[in-house]
């Protein structure tokens, strides 16, 4: 298993949203960066991501499921792009925030941290460890 960040603005669509779509989970589209187009690609079914509020939030809020892997985004109106499908799993009992993050030595290498705006970024097992363990959750 592999693991993973997807960002979104609440104001575009929130976690409450994603938990409300159920074990249907909701195609992530509207991802328009090749290197995140990248890793969508190399999402396989039964994958962990960490659902990260960007905008004014800037914090992790829950962990989804990928549930379907890379086909086309319906929402591109050209060109190569993917989704893939995910599910809310478990919010986190204490959102973490990028600030906490950026404060822990042991996460200093995140991609999130060298890299905030990349909106689909990989985690490390030990990175998924320590955050898990920053939010209140196995």
């Amino acid at each position: 298993m592999a693991y993973w960040l997807v960002k979104s603005e609440a104001e575009t669509w929130s976690w409450d949203q994603q938990v409300k779509k159920g074990a249907k989970g909701e195609p992530w589209t509207g991802v328009r960066n090749f290197q995140a187009r990248n890793h969508l690609k190399a999402m396989k079914k039964g994958d962990l991501a960490f659902f990260y509020h960007s905008g004014d939030q800037k914090q992790i809020v829950g962990i989804a499921e990928v549930i379907k892997e890379a086909y086309p985004d319906a929402t591109a109106k050209e060109g190569d792009w993917i989704c893939v499908d995910i599910k809310a799993d478990k919010a986190l009992k204490t959102p973490v925030t990028l600030a906490a993050i950026k404060a822990e030595k042991k996460l200093a290498d995140m991609v999130l941290v060298k890299n905030s705006r990349l909106s689909v970024q990989p985690v490390t097992a030990a990175e998924w460890t320590q955050i898990c363990k920053m939010g209140g959750v196995k």
